[in-house]
């Protein structure tokens, strides 16, 4: 597995302990079609959350939330709507969020950026 691919497992998995530490269901993650990926699919309260979590170990290209462009969001959109449709939950209310996750020494801290996508 690449370097980057590991460092993307790490930041989910830090991100879905953050989650559940905050009240959060975790209903699915790194859900695929033929249009991308989502990393984490979430319940808060009635709303389901779909998120993207980026991970970095620098700033040196800027801030993780950079990378989630007009591209990668009408990605997620489309990959969340068919998501949506085969649920069966095209009814329910959601909610676009990012997490960044800057890893450093050892410690990760954490973004949680909510609305990304409105």
């Amino acid at each position: 597995m690449y370097q980057r691919h590991i460092l993307g497992k790490i930041g989910e998995n830090i991100a879905i302990k953050y989650l559940e530490n905050n009240g959060y269901k975790i209903v699915d993650k790194n859900f695929e079609c033929r249009q991308g990926e989502i990393d984490i699919i979430a319940k808060e309260k009635n709303e389901l959350v779909i998120i993207e979590v980026k991970t970095r170990k620098s700033l040196e290209y800027g801030n993780p939330v950079d990378a989630v462009d007009k591209n990668k969001r009408k990605h997620i959109y489309k990959v969340a709507e068919y998501y949506l449709y085969i649920k069966k939950l095209e009814n329910m209310y959601v909610r676009f969020d990012v997490i960044e996750i800057y890893v450093k020494n050892k410690k990760a801290y954490i973004n949680h950026i909510k609305n990304i996508i409105n």
